[in-house]
């Protein structure tokens, strides 16, 4: 049976698990979540999910929702992208930092700096975590000097839950030029079988409001 995947092109936590199902070999199909109209803050929507957030994978019986748990899922059921024996702890713990860390607060100033009216985005807030945000980048970019992958050497999801956000041409802050650790890296992601852009792999961008 395809697993579905609820999922709009501009999410970077969508895209996460949507470049883990593709990468993993895994059968699935995205299903459109009309997010700038205001789907996930519907009746039918919170049936599906009471939190009110994509991603979310309908999987047989299952229904999971939140992106790592949903990569979790993935890697558990394909053997693939978990990491070596061993690294477990080591690749959950990216992806909870990224969670934390990272792709909560791209998203959201990504969010405040491109989908809000010019007049209604709080520049104090937007400097605010942008700064943060640097430091993230930072940790990152220092943690892949020598290194390929964030753990051990091959593809995990802790790669693939890192790079949510830093494929998106919007501004929020990154430049790939300023990190060349980060810049390798991503590229080396594009670079494996089956990688995709988030607007070419899940329905829906910015344009198609234009």
């Amino acid at each position: 049976m395809t697993a579905k995947l609820h999922c709009f092109g501009e999410s970077g936590n969508a895209y996460k698990a949507a470049l883990t199902l593709t990468l993993a070999g895994y059968d699935w199909e995205p299903v459109f979540v009309d997010f700038f109209n205001g789907e996930t803050r519907t009746e039918a929507f919170r049936k599906l999910n009471l939190m009110g957030e994509v991603p979310v994978l309908v999987d047989g019986d299952l229904v999971l929702s939140q992106s790592g748990a949903i990569m979790y899922h993935v890697a558990g059921q394909t053997g693939k992208l978990g990491g070596a024996p061993g690294e477990e702890a080591e690749v959950l713990r990216w992806v909870l930092w990224d969670n934390h860390k990272m792709s909560s607060q791209a998203g959201t100033t990504r969010f405040l700096m491109n989908f809000l009216p010019e007049d209604k985005r709080p520049k104090e807030v937007i400097a605010f975590m942008q700064a943060r945000l640097k430091n993230a980048y930072g940790a990152l970019d220092a943690h892949l000097a020598g290194r390929d992958w964030i753990v051990g050497t091959g593809p995990t999801i802790a790669d693939l839950s890192c790079c949510g956000y830093l494929y998106y041409p919007e501004p929020f802050g990154f430049d790939r030029t300023d990190w060349p650790n980060i810049d390798r890296w991503l590229d080396r992601i594009a670079a494996l079988p089956g990688w995709k852009h988030p607007y070419d792999l899940m329905p829906g961008n910015p344009s198609d409001r234009a």
